[in-house]
Parts: C-alpha cells; sequence; structure tokens
C-alpha cells in the first residue's frame, strides 16, 4: 500500500475516494524519561529517549493508518499528516498524543 504526504500519486489514476482515516497512538508518561528530560532542559541537547518515542509513534500510527484504509478496500492513503500533542490528566502528569490522518484512495 502506498502511504504518501502528496494529494496525487504520480502516475497513478485515483478511481474513487473512499474517506478520511486516522489512527491514533497514546502513550503515558514515564518518570525515569521525564526526569531526564528535564536534565536535558538545563544542561542542552537533545532529549534522546523522547526523541525515539516520537519516532515509534508516528511509525504505530502510519501502521494503523493502513490497516483502517485496507479495512475500506483501499490501495492508497493520500495527503497523510502527523501531528503530536498532549493530553494533561492531572498535576502527575502528561499523555503523549499522536495522531495520523489522510484520504483512503481506490486507484486504478
Amino acid at each position: 500500500m502506498i502511504l504518501t504526504t502528496t494529494d496525487v500519486i504520480q502516475g497513478a489514476v485515483i478511481q474513487s475516494y473512499l474517506g478520511i482515516v486516522t489512527a491514533e497512538v497514546v502513550y503515558g508518561s514515564n518518570f525515569l524519561r521525564d526526569f531526564l528530560a528535564s536534565i536535558r532542559d538545563i544542561v542542552g541537547g537533545r532529549t534522546g529517549s523522547y526523541e525515539r518515542l516520537f519516532e515509534q509513534g508516528q511509525r504505530k500510527a502510519l501502521e494503523e493508518l493502513q490497516l483502517r484504509a485496507q479495512r475500506l478496500g483501499a490501495d492508497a492513503v493520500i495527503g497523510i499528516e502527523i501531528d503530536t500533542g498532549t493530553i494533561n490528566v492531572d498535576q502527575s502528569g502528561v499523555l503523549l498524543l499522536i495522531t495520523a490522518t489522510g484520504t483512503a484512495v481506490k486507484m486504478r
């Protein structure tokens, strides 16, 4: 299955638009990861543990997006957009949210 951020696929003809598909991945906060990130905030530098978490989350969101598009009979998902954010749970932490959205299409 083709997954792309573009709204066209070079050399392909879109036969029908099957609808918008979305996928969400939510991760809980982790005390150790948060603590190490706070140290990085003070001394500077990149926070590798969060970078890996977001990379994994984006990959999982795209995998789920593909599965949901396949259920619709799609050959591709076009116009994909990935967003990240947080959900404040309470004073004890936040949830990390990664969403992927696109349009499932059937090609000729």
